[in-house]
Parts: structure tokens; sequence; C-alpha cells
């Protein structure tokens, strides 16, 4: 079975369970924009005319598509009924939700997931018109729970996938640890591990500009930024976050290493208690996150262990969804502030795969932030790959 019949099965288990009768993606040129949900639903192929893909919760998966796109479809393997047409999709659209009569249609509309909102409102209003005088215009819902669940709960094909994106990076860490040289610049560093990517033959988590973040010093610019021409100096904390893309699913990962100064075998005590600290929130919040929590739960957990110690609270979540991309959407680890929306209020399920990354900067010497990602088993959280429990010291040689 192929990864993309998997979902599409996984999608009607899920409107079976939430009592959802049908899904409904509409879409039109999806080269110029794409719902999130098509890498699930038709993989890597576009649709040029308005396209309708629907899956019920009785089991049926149908596509109505532009006659030239019939064939593409019909080779997904998804779809059991495949409608075509020239002219306009409305009477086939009409017909077929005629024939189906649901009460309830899921269409991609949400406040909270990006990745859940791929109908423009465009396409929303004509989608409208084109039900107006049927019922089913009234009975559009949103479809961010079925969406969340299909992106959120990994199948052991998707696992696998981010299980060696992690592993993979890990690699990278290694070899990076092993290269760095007091005077090097940061970009330079950001670069070997690009090459290293390649080498490994797998794309970037995110934007090249700033995959990896490499910070080296109290003055570097913490954030989306990218790697920067300051240069590695002895007394540095150098802190990374970089993830790779395998077979479209991602890592990412953060990681911190000390630059021993003349004389030194261990980071002053400064920096060990702020790692510690770091190591300690990571723990504990691993150990509460089990089905059924709630994200913020978590958040909370981790934040008060970092403010407690005397550190500022870090201002993002804990942590968030990982999947397609770095940041998949869905429930996440984070405080109930405004721009996270409902985000942090929903609860944990088994499959999802989360990071945990807080951080805190230890002045005179830098950024010190870990990121881990863990998959949520029936019996809580598992790390995905060898989690950085002591420091990394560089010695340095120039």
């Amino acid at each position: 079975m192929t990864l993309l019949q998997e979902k599409s099965r996984q999608a009607i288990d899920i409107l079976q369970e939430q009592h959802v009768d049908m899904w409904l993606t509409f879409v039109r040129e999806t080269s110029g924009v794409r719902d999130p949900v098509l890498d699930f639903l038709i993989g890597p192929h576009d649709l040029t005319w308005q396209s309708v893909l629907l899956f019920t919760r009785h089991g049926d998966k149908i596509a109505i598509v532009g006659n030239l796109e019939k064939e593409t479809i019909a080779r997904l393997g998804v779809f059991d009924e495949i409608h075509g047409y020239d002219t306009s999709i409305r009477d086939l659209l009409r017909g077929t939700l005629a024939r189906l009569n649901p009460d309830r249609i899921a269409v991609n509309t949400s406040h909270n997931n990006v990745h859940a909102d791929g109908l423009t409102h465009a396409m929303y209003e004509i989608l409208r018109g084109y039900l107006a005088d049927t019922p089913y215009a009234d009975r559009l819902v949103s479809a961010e729970p079925v969406i969340n669940a299909l992106r959120g709960r990994k199948t052991p094909t998707e696992l696998a996938r981010i299980q060696r994106a992690v592993e993979i990076t890990d690699e990278i860490f290694r070899k990076t640890f092993a290269y760095i040289q007091v005077g090097m610049t940061e970009i330079e560093i950001g670069t070997y591990m690009q090459e290293l990517a390649k080498e490994y033959g797998v794309g970037l988590a995110w934007s090249a500009a700033s995959c990896p973040a490499v910070n080296s010093g109290p003055n570097s610019p913490i954030g989306h930024s990218g790697p920067t021409s300051i240069c590695v100096e002895r007394g540095h904390l150098i802190h990374f976050d970089f993830g790779v893309k395998y077979e479209g699913y991602c890592s990412d990962i953060q990681r911190v290493c000390y630059v021993l100064r003349e004389g030194e075998t261990e980071a002053p005590p400064e920096v060990q208690r702020g790692f510690i600290t770091i190591r300690t929130a990571i723990e504990k919040a691993r150990e509460a996150m089990k089905a059924g929590a709630m994200g913020n739960s978590i958040d909370v957990i981790a934040r008060e262990i970092v403010t407690d110690a005397g550190y500022p609270e870090y201002p993002y979540a804990l942590g968030h969804q990982l999947g397609r991309v770095a940041h998949d959407g869905g429930a996440l680890l984070g405080p109930l502030w405004e721009k996270y929306g409902d985000s942090p209020k929903q609860k944990l399920e088994v499959g999802q795969v989360f990071t945990i990354e807080p951080g805190l900067a230890v002045p005179g010497y830098g950024y010190l932030g870990l990121e881990e990602d863990v998959v949520i088993a029936e019996n809580g959280a598992e790390y995905l790959g060898e989690p950085q429990k002591e420091m990394v010291y560089i010695r340095g040689l120039s």
C-alpha cells in the first residue's frame, strides 16, 4: 500500500470517529495556490481546473477533475470514483452531493492551523455559489479537526521517514562538531552543514537562508535570520537549529557546544547551570507528554523550570508538531497567548511527533537552546533520536 493510500484510509477512519459525513477539498491552479492537504491526497501532482476531492465516512473516495487530469488521478490508486468534465464542475458537484446527501461537509478553513486553511476566500465563495438553492451551502463546517488528526497521526511509513531524517541530522551534527575551528565564521559552518545534507541526498527542513541557524557567542542574533560573519572564539557557546527533509518528512533539532578556553577542561559553572536547566525542562516535559494531556499543560512545566531557575521566560512555544514541514500545525505545546489561538488547548494524541525546545541566554557566552524530536506512543513520549544529555566541547585548534 502506498503512503497516499494509507492516508486516504486513515481519513475515512477519522471521519467516522468525528461523525463528519464528508470531507471536501476544493482547489484550482494548484501550481499557484496549493492547499497543504494535497500532499496527503495526490502527492506532488497539481490540478489545473476547479477540482473536488471528497471522502465520506461511509468509505466513498471521489475525485471530480478536469478530463485532462483524470488519468493522472487514476494512477494514484486512491479514488474509487473519478469524474471528468470540460466546461463546468457545477453539475457534477451538485449531483454528487445530492446522491450522498451529507449532513456535515467539512471544508478546509481554519482559524488555528495554517495547514488546514487551504480553501481561499474566493474559492469558498465560489463553492457556496455552486451550492446556492441547495441545502448543502449551509452544511459547510471547518475541516480543522479532520486535518489536524490526518497530519498529526503518523502512519508507520511516515514515522520511519521522520526517524531517518533525525538520524541523518544527528550524523551531520557529529561531523560538524569535528569540523569547527576557532576563527571560522558562522556562514562557513552553515555552508558545511548544507553541503553535508547534499551528500546525504536530503533537502533542508526549511529555507536555506536560515537552515541551519548558527549562533556563536553573545552577539549573534537569535531567531530565523541565518548565519552571520561572526567568527568562532574561545569561550563562545555555539547554538545550532537545523533539520533535513527525507522523502518528504522533516527533522528539527537544536544542539549546543562550548569552545574551551586555553586551560579549560569544561564549561564555566554558569554555562553548565544553564545547560542543566534546559535539559531538566526537556526531560520533565517529555515525561508529562501522554495522550490526552493538553498542550498548554506541558508548556507550563518546562516554562516554570526555566523561570524558577531565575532565567527570563522564552518568548515562544515549548514545542510544535513535526511532519511534512518543520512547523506542522495542530496541537501546540504553548502558552495561552493570543497569537497561538486555541492550538495550546488541544490534546495530544498517539502518533503525533513533537519538538521540545526551551532555551535561555547565558550572559557573556551566548544562547543555550536544545531541541529534541519525540513521538507520542501508547505509554508516553519517546525520543526519536539520541538526545543531547551532555555539553559538547570544541577544543578549537586553529
